[in-house]
């Protein structure tokens, strides 16, 4: 399992459109693509209008070459990308041994 974490920076007083997006967004497209297993989003306190959206994938490729080559992904960037205020930081991460 791979997760994708994407550092989301919207345009400031769009909260409510941009949370009614990316759900929209999740639910039509994401939840489609080969190797999703699950979506959450989190939007800041301090920050609000920066959201972190967590994807889990079965594979680091799924997101890399499957999703991201695909023209799901320009569904996908149609829906969301409006709100954004820079290009998202995406990174991801692989889960470790470590168990609290």
């Amino acid at each position: 399992m791979i997760l994708e974490h994407a550092d989301i920076r919207i345009t400031p007083g769009r909260n409510a459109e941009f949370e009614e997006a990316i759900q929209r967004g999740l639910s039509t497209v994401i939840a489609h693509a080969k190797g999703f297993r699950r979506a959450q989003v989190q939007r800041g306190i301090e920050s609000t209008e920066r959201y972190l959206l967590m994807i889990e994938w079965e594979t680091l490729e799924d997101h890399t070459v499957g999703f991201r080559n695909s023209p799901q992904f320009a569904d996908w960037r149609a829906i969301v990308g409006p709100f954004f205020a820079a290009p998202p930081v995406v990174e991801h991460f692989a889960l470790t041994d470590a168990r609290a």
